[in-house]
């Protein structure tokens, strides 16, 4: 067996053939790993004895009677009743879900702001997660919330899940570790992860300060978007999506777990860590996903297609058409189009728009969207190109033109998004943000045939 290299490292199997390292490949699969050879039942889910000693127990995503189930079949040490007890209230004060509506804050307007800067304080996975934004409601599993987290701490016999959200994580700067009741996931920037509702894990620095975005989604998981004319392939094909095989910790050594609940958080101590799933089937797994893989679509005569063109995920909502949340991704690509202003157009949506920058330079904001930085338009508010991006697209020679180095994106929603009183008070907020399109000139001549 392959040790890796943490503080308290799992048990993981060697890599299979044709598996990527230490992964499974595909969107959606049923997978099957195993750490030790016969931990898995062959055949059924429940067998009457399981090898080794373990524990069946099934880890559900959804209703049992959707038209698909979700759900992963764990054959563990112990029980998760085993890994529960006695819970005990405790506060994350920077770390809020909706509804959470500051009435000193004002949510209405177009917002920016700096990155969050490091400080001295040794911050964790739960303690260095800081709210910008809530929508919706976490009681109804309705809507979502931004984070950007802070981290230079490993968790040390510290685990942690969520009841009440899929969390998307976007790194930006530093190098993190995901240790999963069902893996090891690794990441980096350039790199995003999604962490299902109810799986347990605990978070390791691998090389930090450590800063990036979190999209907590209330409602129905992340998909992939429907194509549609486009067919089957470009955008984020399923293949590139990685699923981690199984690892386990067999250790007895005082440990506590910390669940999200309705928005609140609750602490319980246990005797072991309960990281000990030896083996598992399902269609219920965290993955990996490295965005340099997406593959861009665009238009290649004129006009400027919809930023929805560009999207990674989605996550429905009731009403059809309309996204719960869509995960959107503006990296490299070339720019064609003939006659056409390239950059995206002036608008007003019923999506809330907010944007994180990864790295490097995004063609709408040339000047003080930087690295770190997040904007945020609510709905129905104006935006678009400050002046002197409006006058480089509108008078530049439209030929071939390579968009480089860049990779921003954007967190979006049917629902408004409510400013904490973090992001309003605390966060390095721009305040002259508002003011870019303060030199945008009147144009307007009545002369036929002007252009």
């Amino acid at each position: 067996m392959n040790k890796q290299n943490s503080p308290h490292a799992l048990t993981q199997a060697p890599s299979l053939a044709g598996l990527h390292e230490g992964y499974m490949p595909g969107w959606a699969n049923d997978f099957e790993t195993e750490a030790l050879p016969g931990a898995l039942p062959q055949g059924m889910n429940s067998p009457q004895k399981v090898n080794y000693g373990l524990y069946g127990e099934q880890l559900s995503g959804t209703a049992f009677t959707d038209v698909r189930p979700e759900r992963t079949w764990c054959y563990r040490i112990r029980p998760s009743v085993k890994h529960s007890h006695r819970y005990e209230k405790i506060d994350l004060p920077y770390w809020k879900s909706a509804p959470n509506i500051d009435p000193d804050v004002t949510s209405l307007g177009q917002y920016r702001w700096d990155p969050l800067p490091h400080s001295d304080t040794p911050l964790t996975w739960l303690t260095g997660m800081r709210t910008m934004t809530t929508a919706g409601d976490v009681n109804t599993q309705v809507g979502m919330a931004t984070h950007i987290y802070l981290v230079t701490e490993s968790m040390v016999d510290s685990y942690f899940f969520s009841a009440d959200s899929e969390l998307l994580v976007v790194p930006q700067e530093g190098r993190l570790r995901f240790a999963t009741e069902l893996g090891i996931i690794d990441l980096e920037p350039k790199e995003i992860a999604i962490l299902p509702r109810g799986l347990l894990y605990r978070v390791e620095v691998l090389d930090g300060p450590c800063r990036g975005f979190v999209c907590e989604n209330y409602g129905q998981k992340f998909e992939l978007p429907g194509r549609g004319p486009i067919g089957a392939n470009c955008m984020a094909n399923p293949r590139d999506f990685k699923a981690p095989v199984a690892a386990f910790e067999d250790r007895e050594v005082p440990s506590t777990v910390t669940v999200k609940w309705c928005g609140q958080f609750h602490e319980t101590q246990i005797r072991q860590s309960p990281l000990d799933v030896v083996a598992w089937h399902g269609n219920y797994a965290p993955y990996k996903y490295d965005l340099r893989t997406y593959c861009p679509v665009g238009a290649i005569l004129f006009d400027h297609p919809d930023p929805s063109i560009f999207t990674v995920l989605t996550a429905p909502s009731g009403q059809p058409g309309t996204a719960n949340i869509d995960f959107v991704l503006f990296r490299e690509r070339w720019m064609v189009a003939e006659d056409t202003f390239r950059p995206p157009w002036y608008h007003k949506n019923i999506m809330s728009e907010l944007m994180g920058n990864i790295y490097g330079q995004y063609d709408a904001k040339p000047q003080g969207f930087v690295p770190g930085g997040i904007s945020l338009h609510n709905m129905m508010l104006p935006h678009g190109p400050d002046r002197e991006a409006f006058e480089k697209a509108s008078n530049a020679n439209l030929g071939p033109d390579k968009l480089d180095n860049t990779m921003s994106f954007m967190f979006e929603t049917r629902f408004p998004q409510h400013l904490t009183g973090f992001a309003g008070k605390e966060a390095p907020l721009q305040d002259d943000y508002i003011d870019c399109w303060t030199s945008l000139e009147k144009k307007f001549d009545g002369t036929p045939g002007k252009k």
